[in-house]
């Protein structure tokens, strides 16, 4: 996954007086909004629902998603992390890479419908990794993908359930997800600049 530095000051939202803005905050609410109910038409309401947001940023694109499921069912959905680090097949090529959370609900995953959310989607090897991190923890009912975008140019056959927004990007460019409570602001941004490895 490409790396999300934290806000910087400049005249765009991930501090790059360059960079594109293709989503904004009013956008991201209304594609997590979007997501929460095509989760619960898919699901046919939200039992058996567990939220996994995979660290840093799919994290709180979870807990957004609960709040919104919640708003709708009258009851929280169990809301988690998994972190994916040591399951990345890149850890040989890449300097060491620091822990994140894993936060698993208390009722587990066995038997439940998991719905990993992640900022961006592009190779699929983030998600791959985050399926081998599921079998070492549980037996989930199924896996379902929640992606906030979907930038495109797979390497692995894997697929998002839910999309807020498919963007067509070339190679060159490097998609950014700023989120407020870890940035200053909701963007999603396009810089002509592609990142150094790592693939999502």
């Amino acid at each position: 996954m490409p790396a999300h530095p934290q806000h910087t000051p400049s005249g765009s939202p991930d501090g790059d007086s360059t960079a594109r803005v293709v989503l904004d905050a009013g956008d991201i609410q209304r594609a997590l909004t979007r997501i929460s109910h095509e989760i619960l038409e898919r699901n046919k309401g939200a039992d058996d629902l567990v939220l996994l947001g995979i660290p840093s940023r799919g994290v709180p694109l979870a807990e957004r998603i609960a709040e919104r499921i919640a708003s709708v069912e009258g009851y929280a959905v169990p809301v988690g992390s998994l972190d994916v680090t040591m399951y990345r097949d890149d850890l040989r090529m890449k300097p060491a890479r620091a822990l994140l959370p894993t936060s698993i609900p208390p009722g587990g995953i066995d038997g439940k419908v998991v719905v990993l959310v992640d900022d961006v989607l592009f190779s699929g090897r983030t998600i791959r990794a985050a399926l081998d991190a599921l079998n070492d923890i549980g037996r989930p009912q199924a896996v379902r993908l929640a992606v906030l975008v979907d930038r495109g140019h797979r390497e692995l056959p894997i697929r998002a359930d839910f999309v807020g927004k498919n963007l067509p990007t070339s190679l060159i460019e490097r998609v950014r997800v700023t989120l407020a409570g870890i940035d200053e602001v909701d963007a999603v941004t396009i810089q002509g600049l592609a990142p150094e490895g790592g693939a999502a």
